[in-house]
């Protein structure tokens, strides 16, 4: 999704050589939970790291009891719209109120939340259809003398965690790269060995803090990587990392991903995860465990086993079409599942074609092909549909297609299974 900017300056950074364009029709995904702002600065302090003074409110009802108990002192307060994406502060609503992010007089909050509770923010990292905010977080507004950029990622040439610092921040690490390259560090963690003082004092060192002391800056920075490890993360990204008048190191703004494969040890942190931020196709596929990304193009994919499933998605770009998804029903999708799959599918309207490709082993071709049928006829299929069966009970998966009485493209091999569904896009054109 929206978070990885710290993974993604490691992989410019980590070698020179070119690597392949990425094709047109794929975005970036994550694989990883991503929390609201709210969420991740709880969880922050809960490790010691400094926040500032925030509470979340979901109606503008609240707003008035909030100030009076929280912000009781304060002239103004910052309003941040809680969605997961960046770019807020440059958003535009769909009501046509600009900014996701706001510091307001205090009498002036709960008519700036009441413009953004319940609207629809669109970024640059949204995309045209926007995101829903249904919570708004009061900030208390800080008086910042100076703005770092701090992250912790997953570092394959090291195989384990990387620090990442650098003395300027606030803005995008892409942008921060390319004006500052020379001031960006990385540092290195042992990740039997755990995080030594020498290494976050190499980290605060390469931040730079103006009044921040060294012992403060090493401390924060060990209770971020203590975060980083305990709770599963994939990444930390304080930015920016801030410090204020008094001299306090802050973490002014942070985003936060964690490991799917560490769901069943994270209970608590996954009951976090807010499902109206996500693409909901996404969300029906994991309630019937299939694994699907939605993706830009007209042809929907759907196949057994990962694999076989991006080498698909290949195929279709190099015969001239698009794939518009990719969806592995495993190695043991029921006939069920195999309709839930269809109903996913044929919900996008960018599909304009269905491919079906399965390799039997595990997964039998007679339990797709009925499975196949019966998720044509529940759906009232409106599109072209080439199926490829090879593998355990071909035969008898090839004759229940036939004999389904359905208008089914069949197809020889993967080659020839892409070819005609490019083909069937220009015959619905």
């Amino acid at each position: 999704m929206v978070r990885g900017a710290a993974c993604r300056l490691l992989a410019r950074v980590a070698t020179a050589r070119p690597s392949p364009a990425p094709l047109p029709c794929l975005q970036q995904q994550s694989r990883s939970l991503n929390i609201h702002e709210y969420q991740g600065a709880d969880l922050m302090s809960k490790f010691g790291v400094n926040v500032p003074k925030g509470v979340v409110v979901s109606s503008t009802a609240e707003i008035s009891k909030v100030l009076a108990e929280h912000f009781p002192d304060d002239a103004e307060v910052v309003v941040k719209s809680q969605v997961l994406a960046g770019g807020r502060g440059l958003g535009t609503f769909k009501n046509g109120f600009k900014g996701g992010v706001h510091i307001v007089p205090r009498d002036k909050v709960e008519e700036i939340a009441g413009k953004m509770l319940g609207e629809i923010l669109v970024t640059k990292q949204t995309g045209p259809e926007g995101k829903p905010v249904n919570k708004v977080f009061l900030c208390q507004k800080l008086n910042l003398i100076n703005e770092m950029y701090f992250a912790i990622a997953l570092d394959r040439a090291s195989a384990g965690p990387v620090m990442i610092a650098c003395a300027k921040g606030g803005t995008s690490i892409e942008d921060l790269a390319e004006q500052y390259p020379d001031q960006i560090i990385k540092v290195p963690v042992n990740i039997n060995k755990g995080i030594t003082d020498a290494e976050a004092e190499k980290v605060v060192k390469g931040l730079s803090p103006k009044k921040v002391d060294l012992q403060q800056g090493i401390d924060q920075i060990k209770k971020f990587y203590k975060l980083f490890t305990e709770t599963d993360c994939t990444q930390v990204e304080i930015n920016p990392l801030a410090e204020t008048e008094s001299g306090t190191m802050m973490a002014a703004d942070a985003k936060l991903n964690f490991d799917d494969n560490a769901a069943f040890r994270q209970k608590d942190i996954f009951a976090m995860r807010d499902s109206t931020q996500e693409d909901p196709r996404e969300v029906a596929a994991a309630k019937v465990d299939l694994n699907y990304i939605g993706l830009d193009g007209e042809i929907g994919c759907m196949v057994n086993g990962a694999g076989l499933a991006m080498a698909t998605m290949d195929i279709i770009k190099l015969s001239g079409g698009t794939p518009a998804n990719f969806l592995d029903v495993g190695g043991n999708a029921t006939e069920q599942q195999v309709v839930e799959a269809f109903k996913i599918l044929t919900a996008d309207e960018k599909v304009k074609a269905i491919l079906v490709n399965i390799f039997g082993g595990i997964m039998k071709c007679d339990v797709i092909a009925a499975g196949i049928v019966a998720a044509a006829k529940q759906v009232k299929l409106k599109v072209p549909l080439v199926v490829r069966l090879e593998g355990t009970n071909v035969d008898v998966g090839k004759t229940i297609l036939k004999e389904s009485g359905m208008t089914i493209i069949t197809a020889d091999d993967l080659d020839d299974a892409a070819k005609k569904a490019v083909k069937a896009l220009s015959l619905e054109a």
